[in-house]
């Protein structure tokens, strides 16, 4: 029978306090933190734990609820190109999260899982459940104190016993075993200093990246809580000029009007110019990382696309105007593309309300 879990992150500041959690059903759950993570390092971890929590059981597939892109580009597209790369993106960097990531490539082997991609905070109930936990874990560890570990996978304490009984494991056992390790304490929400949770958890502090200290096309709004984006990583299904005629600006451009792609920062990212910025309706401009993170976390609309016109300023540059409808919302736009290594990608943008 295939394990339907949802998998899910919070952090609160990104970072900061932060959650994680996956969810089957109310008796079938678990969550952790950490005083001080990332959203991203929280959607990884509850990913891993859920593989962790059901190894007992390998030959039942798994199938992972996710409304994070990040993780499941990560696991389905990029980690096979990283590991050819020595566990480095395309630009020789070393890939952010990498321990979790390890894990989780270990975790793979002999198992059969597949992703679905879901909108997070669309009412999805079992979303909505490992979101409402995950969050729970963060506010537990901005107050100081142990959050909710759930109950876990039923089965998943007698095998990690099993496993580690008689053995003084490295820092590595305890992180991959430890976790789905629940204790009558642990169950009862009274883990102490000494509980598997704090122990398997407490090697992962470490691993938090730096903080990206900005928010994030087409929009006008403040973002009060913000996650961080993580370093651009090209999508490998994405080839670089794929269209070079002018044509494949009017293409991308309703890319970016998709809420599929909006809400995935690793495409927005590849058809942003390094040197993008938006003026907004307000006068305010906007970055490309903080357009980035705005599109990532906005609700998502659905956004008619009127092409007023197409030229080409020269070899390198095109400019785009058109209007864009929404329910309530007409805005006139201009686009200037520019032909960068050897593809097309948006540098400047501004938006005018239309009366």
């Amino acid at each position: 029978m295939t394990i339907i879990a949802a998998a899910d992150g919070s952090a609160l500041g990104n970072p900061g306090p932060a959650g994680w959690a996956w969810y089957v059903d109310d008796s079938c759950w678990r969550a952790g933190g950490w005083p001080h993570g990332t959203n991203n390092m929280g959607e990884l971890m509850a990913v891993l734990d859920l593989f962790k929590s059901t190894a007992h059981l390998p030959e039942e597939p798994l199938h992972i609820l996710c409304d994070s892109q990040y993780v499941i580009n990560s696991v389905t597209k990029w980690m096979p190109g990283w590991k050819r790369k020595g566990w480095r993106k395309s630009d020789g960097k070393p890939v952010l999260n990498l321990e979790l990531l390890k894990e989780i490539d270990a975790a793979l082997v002999g198992r059969k899982c597949t992703f679905e991609w879901v909108k997070g905070h669309a009412g999805h109930d079992l979303n909505e459940a490992a979101d409402d936990r995950a969050r729970d874990a963060a506010t537990a560890y901005q107050a100081k104190r142990q959050p909710n570990s759930g109950p876990g996978f039923p089965g998943a304490q007698t095998a990690a016993a099993n496993q580690t009984s008689g053995d003084s494991p490295s820092s590595r056992d305890t992180h991959a075993t430890g976790v789905v390790q629940a204790d009558s304490a642990s169950k009862n929400n009274a883990a102490g200093p000494s509980s598997p949770l704090q122990s398997a958890t407490a090697p992962l502090r470490d691993l938090v990246p730096p903080a990206f200290g900005e928010q994030a096309l087409f929009g006008d709004q403040d973002q009060p809580d913000l996650f961080s984006v993580m370093d651009d990583e090209p999508d490998p299904s994405f080839t670089p000029g794929r269209t070079k005629g002018i044509d494949a600006v009017i293409e991308q451009e309703r890319e970016l009007l998709d809420p599929a792609v909006r809400a995935d920062p690793f495409r927005v990212a590849e058809l942003l110019h390094p040197d993008f910025e938006e003026i907004g309706s307000s006068g305010r401009v906007w970055t490309r990382a903080e357009t980035i993170q705005m599109l990532s976390e906005e609700e998502s609309v659905t956004v008619d696309m009127e092409v007023m016109g197409l030229a080409q300023l020269d070899t390198s540059t095109a400019l785009l105007t058109y209007r864009s409808s929404a329910p309530g919302r007409s805005v006139l736009r201009s686009s200037l593309w520019n032909f960068d290594n050897d593809q097309w990608r948006l540098r400047f943008h501004q938006g005018t309300l239309e009366a």
